[in-house]
């Protein structure tokens, strides 16, 4: 991904678990995923692979595609 994306990428799944009212640890529990793998997401630091971001969308309950919607 490039930078761009990956900073909108990063807000977006913020936003999306903001909204949702979770914590970065219960969203990581949801998704069975680290609390600190889910941190370097929102910060841009790591890249998602398409499993992982299926993962993340069903913990939130929203479909993948739109947390590339930005």
């Amino acid at each position: 991904m490039s930078q761009a994306i990956l900073k909108k990428f990063s807000q977006k799944l913020r936003k999306e678990r903001l909204r949702c009212n979770l914590s970065q640890e219960t969203l990581a529990q949801k998704a069975k995923l680290s609390r600190n793998f889910i941190g370097m997401l929102e910060r841009g630091e790591r890249n998602v692979t398409i499993s992982t971001l299926e993962d993340i969308a069903q913990a939130l309950k929203v479909e993948p595609w739109e947390l590339l919607r930005f």
